[in-house]
């Protein structure tokens, strides 16, 4: 009964972990009810999951003194783990993460560019220096540091 009640718990951590990461997948389309279902999650599930893993640890303090092999409280400390690093890896934003931001952009001439006539960029021009940061790469990084003119930018989408 123990067991069962750490898998199901293991299942839970892992579903609020990996639900949102499926949902809210860069390049990827988003119902709108599927996105607001997602975002709803990643609000409350770190109570969820504190919650869930502070029933992992009960059960497993309740069956240990009433089990005295080796491997069935080495199977019940393992599921408590795994409880509590699916809670512990809630509380790290992987998309931070996955998308690293610019902090040196280098750049070329225009006639020195790659760019095709119709790519998207994202221009500034200050104090008579003009940048332009081309989409294609910022859809990865979504990020840019930079100074332009003598002030510093973020140019973001």
């Amino acid at each position: 009964m123990v067991a069962l009640a750490l898998v199901l718990l293991g299942l839970v951590a892992f579903g609020l972990l990996i639900y949102p990461l499926m949902v809210l997948q860069p390049f990827k389309h988003q119902d709108v009810s599927e996105l607001r279902m997602a975002l709803s999650v990643t609000q409350w599930r770190s109570y969820v999951e504190i919650a869930v893993a502070a029933l992992a640890l009960l059960a497993a303090a309740w069956y240990w003194p009433r089990q005295h092999r080796i491997w069935p409280r080495v199977l019940a400390c393992a599921g408590v783990a795994i409880v509590c690093a699916g809670a512990a890896l809630t509380r790290i934003n992987v998309y931070e993460i996955m998308f690293h931001h610019y902090d040196k952009p280098s750049f070329s001439p225009v006639a020195d560019s790659k760019l095709d006539g119709g790519e998207m960029v994202i221009a500034i021009n200050l104090h008579g220096q003009a940048r332009a940061y081309p989409i294609r790469s910022m859809s990865y990084h979504h990020v840019v540091n930079d100074e332009v003119g003598g002030i510093p930018v973020v140019a973001t989408y």
